[in-house]
Order: C-alpha cells, then sequence, then structure tokens
C-alpha cells in the first residue's frame, strides 16, 4: 500500500507544485495519474521516491521515510536520459541489478540469465549487443522496461513511458504490466493520453496541484472531474460517462 498525508512540495520557495495531497493507493492495480502540464504528476512521484524536498508524511508498504526504498522501479522519462552514452542494450538493463549485487561487483553468470530473459519478454533480444543509441524510441522505452523488469520489485513507477513510441512498443509494455498487475505488482504511470485511461488503468488519480478525483477509472474518469482538471482543454477522443 501506498499512503500519502498532506504531501506538499514546494519549489523555489514560493512555487506550490503540489498542495496537501493525502491518498491511499491499493495494493495490485495499475493507476494512472493525470492532469494537465504543470499538475505536479511527475513531482509526485518523485516525491514517493524521495527524490524532491517535500513536507507531510509517505507510508510505502508500511514504512514511513524520505528514502526511496529497494523494492521499487523507477523508469524517468526518456528526455532525462542520456541515449549516447556508449554502452549496449544488454549491459544498460544489467545496472538494473547493481542495486542487488553492489556497483562495482561482477555479475554472475545467472544475473546474465535474469537479463536475458528480460530482453526476451520486452522483444529484444536480438538488439542485446547493439549500442543503446542505435534504437528506436519505442526500443529504448522497452528497454528502460526491462531495466526495471530485472529488478523484481512490487511496485513499479513509470513516467509518462507511451511519449513518443510506436504502437507496437506501447501494446508490448501495456501487456507485460497487466501481466505484472496480475501477479499483485502495483504500477503507477504518469500519463497524458486521456482515450487510453479507460483501456489502460484500473485507477485513476487526477490531480493539479490538489487531489481532484481518485479512484475506480469508470467512476473516477468523467467528464465533470476532468474538467476541474482541465477547464476547457479537454480533448478525449473517446467518450466518457
Amino acid at each position: 500500500m501506498i499512503r500519502t498525508q498532506e504531501l506538499t512540495v514546494v519549489y523555489d520557495r514560493d512555487n506550490l507544485v503540489l498542495d496537501r495531497v493525502s491518498v491511499t493507493i491499493e495494493t495490485g492495480k495499475i493507476v494512472g495519474i493525470i492532469g494537465p502540464n504543470g499538475a505536479g504528476k511527475s513531482t509526485f512521484m518523485k516525491a514517493l521516491l524521495g527524490l524532491v524536498v517535500f513536507d507531510g508524511q509517505v507510508h510505502l508498504a508500511g514504512q514511513m521515510g524520505k528514502e526511496p526504498p529497494e523494492y521499487i522501479a523507477y523508469v524517468e522519462q526518456k528526455s532525462q536520459i542520456d541515449n549516447h552514452f556508449p554502452i549496449t542494450v544488454r549491459e544498460c538493463v544489467s545496472l538494473g541489478l547493481y542495486k542487488e549485487v553492489g556497483l562495482f561487483r561482477r555479475l554472475k553468470k545467472s544475473d546474465w540469465t535474469k537479463v536475458d530473459t528480460v530482453l526476451e519478454q520486452v522483444g529484444l533480444s536480438k538488439f542485446a549487443k547493439v549500442p543503446i543509441s542505435n534504437l528506436s524510441g519505442g526500443q529504448f522505452q522497452r528497454m528502460l522496461v526491462a531495466r526495471c523488469l530485472v529488478q523484481e520489485t512490487q511496485i513499479i513507477f513509470l513516467d509518462e513511458p507511451f511519449v513518443g513510441i510506436d504502437a507496437v512498443s506501447e501494446r508490448i509494455i501495456m501487456d507485460i504490466l497487466k501481466n505484472l498487475r496480475n501477479q499483485g505488482r502495483t504500477i503507477l504511470i504518469v500519463h497524458h493520453d486521456l482515450s487510453k485511461v479507460k483501456r489502460y488503468f484500473d485507477t485513476v488519480m487526477i490531480l493539479n496541484k490538489k487531489l481532484l478525483a481518485y479512484g475506480p477509472v469508470e467512476q473516477v474518469f468523467t467528464v465533470e472531474n476532468l474538467r476541474k482538471a482541465y477547464e476547457d482543454t479537454i480533448f478525449l477522443g473517446e467518450e466518457v460517462e
């Protein structure tokens, strides 16, 4: 379970990004975090991970603190990652294991077997020895998901994982995430495409600095709630209740 109480984040002393957000997120769900640009979606995720300074409380699986626990895997936005770093796909995915084996220790054969298994899962086995700079946007995102999967954590955070990727990669990633959800994992996704919310998520959280709504998609994903967040800028591409 993930729980926040009065979670508040202020940047540069006077830029209020999150305002007293209190929410309880159930285990074993795919949760979509939606809201307009500047709503605090990524900041909310970073606060849970202890990556930004915050006021209030964060409880993760019964533990409270401001340090990211080891049982969370995090896939940040692709734009924040140097895709020209001289490393192969297989080597990049293996970095997910260094929290477990140690930064300066050599990986064992069993560790590399884990890496190869997740590469097959995301459909990148034939790219294992390819430099990461040679990947398409969708392939690069699948590689980041593989680096997350190899950690075998119970909670997974993904920040805008579907931005700028192809439909095949998006489908592969979403199928993997749904399988993980069915195994009891908890998955939080910062998401911007409202037309796919009902297909992708069990639960949705609507943010615009404050928590405007949280709950099952069929109850919360309504025009009334979306207008609170987006005002007159909503474009859904499909009907909502």
